[in-house]
């Protein structure tokens, strides 16, 4: 039986990966499930506080686990993400990713792109593209199955929103996920 004291949703390009954490107060254990994946296990520490170093996904982003200790031997359980706290990181992320989510041919497809990289994610796989300029901005083609795809940017006019994304399939534009 788990005794998990800590759990988080890490959103990445390649999926949501669910990060738990088991802590034995008395013992010192400590072990680290990635989508319920064992990936570390520590029995017997005689330290009851510390860090605990893994990586998180298909890019293998790495992930920390602080354990500290408050008053009354309560603890507080902290998870960095690429040197960022958690929220930090996913501030950061909904800031660098755009997120679709469309249903063809029977079966669900994330679509994610990495506006730092340009990079297109389709179920947790990197695609290949082909970018292309057009009168109004870029256009990057790839395909999801026979279907035709391509994310447009386009100019806001606004120094500070930039570049807006949009994804085609088929012809048809698909609405951007909110998280």
């Amino acid at each position: 039986m788990k005794d998990v004291v800590a759990f988080w949703d890490v959103i990445l390009s390649d999926g949501v990966h669910k990060i738990e954490f088991e802590h034995g107060t008395t013992s010192g254990k400590r072990v680290v499930y990635v989508d319920g994946k064992e990936v570390i296990r520590k029995e017997w520490m005689f330290q009851l506080v510390g860090k605990e170093t893994f990586c998180v996904g298909a890019p293998e982003t790495k992930a920390t686990i602080s354990i500290l200790c408050g008053k009354g031997y309560v603890f507080n359980y902290i998870l960095e993400i690429e040197g960022k706290s958690f929220r930090k990181f996913m501030e950061n992320r909904s800031k660098t990713t755009n997120t679709w989510v469309l249903h063809l041919d029977d079966k669900d497809f994330r679509i994610v792109l990495e506006r730092n990289t340009m990079d297109v994610w389709c179920n947790g796989k990197i695609v290949e593209t082909v970018g292309e300029f057009v009168d109004d901005g870029t256009e990057t083609h790839f395909s999801v199955g026979n279907h035709g795809c391509y994310i447009k940017a386009v100019s806001s006019g606004k120094r500070r929103e930039g570049l807006i994304h949009t994804l085609v399939v088929d012809n048809r534009e698909i609405p951007e996920l909110t998280q």
